[in-house]
């Protein structure tokens, strides 16, 4: 792979608590209201192949796969996410992704 691909990632934001999504404070709404505008941006701007909520019956979590330059672009996407003050995420590298047509 040279330089100039990308490097896609599939992250996975954890919430602190597993009935998060339905125990959400005011506080806690207006965050991840920020995060679904927030991804959406980069979504709009092609950098985001997929994200959303996964309706898992032990704990609802969000998905998303990501195409970045580098490591240190996904790190300040990440850093830079409303929802990192009130959950965690994981993240982890993708051989290659097949665009859905």
């Amino acid at each position: 792979m040279s330089n100039s691909e990308k490097k896609y990632y599939f992250l996975k934001l954890i919430p602190k608590r597993s009935n998060f999504s339905q125990t959400m404070s005011e506080e806690e709404r207006t965050i991840m209201q920020q995060h679904v505008a927030y991804w959406k941006d980069f979504l709009d701007k092609g950098m985001v192949a997929v994200y959303g909520p996964v309706l898992d019956p032990q704990g609802v979590y969000g998905i998303g796969v990501v195409g970045v330059d580098n490591e240190n672009q996904l790190d300040a996407l990440i850093k830079n996410d409303p929802a990192v003050k009130i959950n965690d995420y994981e993240f982890y590298p993708m051989k290659a992704i097949v665009p859905v047509k």
